[in-house]
């Protein structure tokens, strides 16, 4: 497995725009939340937990995350953990509410997403390396971190890779 500053280094080379870099911070959650809003569904409830597609989903990706680094696992798995339940609540509702919901963020967020891309004026990162995909939401959270003056071991080697965010 790569390691954490080699996939972020990755997924920073398209992302060095602030206004792109912004847009993310809205269209990234949206998405999240759309897919494990539209995954909560089938499911079950069983000993108070909502058992569905996106409990599986959230598991994996939180394991991912905490096997490239344990400090940014616990708050991508704390995250996935509030995406979970506002997916189950959405998936409680009527099948118009929850697919409505899960489209209408899904739809909204990629539409966020393209136009901070029109500002980077390059295609996302996902179209050259699938696991884009899955990067994106902790890139967030780790340009987050950065914005705090967190983990500046970190933000030196990713600016060393992909060079620092300017406007373009």
């Amino acid at each position: 497995m790569k390691s954490l500053a080699t996939y972020l280094s990755q997924y920073a080379a398209y992302h060095r725009d602030p206004r792109n870099i912004a847009t993310h911070f809205i269209g990234i959650p949206l998405i999240v939340v759309a897919v494990t809003v539209l995954l909560s569904r089938p499911g079950l409830s069983l000993m108070g937990m909502w058992l569905s597609p996106a409990l599986l989903a959230a598991s994996a990706s939180a394991w991912f995350y905490l096997r490239l680094d344990p400090h940014f696992g616990l708050v991508m798995g704390a995250l996935l953990g509030l995406c979970l339940w506002a997916g189950e609540r959405l998936a409680a509702q009527s099948t118009a509410v929850w697919l409505s919901a899960g489209l209408g963020l899904f739809v909204a967020g990629w539409a966020i997403q393209f136009v901070g891309h029109y500002y980077e004026k390059r295609k996302p990162a996902f179209v050259d390396d699938i696991s884009g995909l899955i990067i994106g939401p902790l890139f967030i959270v780790a340009e987050a971190a950065f914005m705090l003056g967190l983990r500046p071991d970190l933000k030196a080697a990713v600016e060393g890779s992909a060079g620092p965010v300017t406007w373009r």
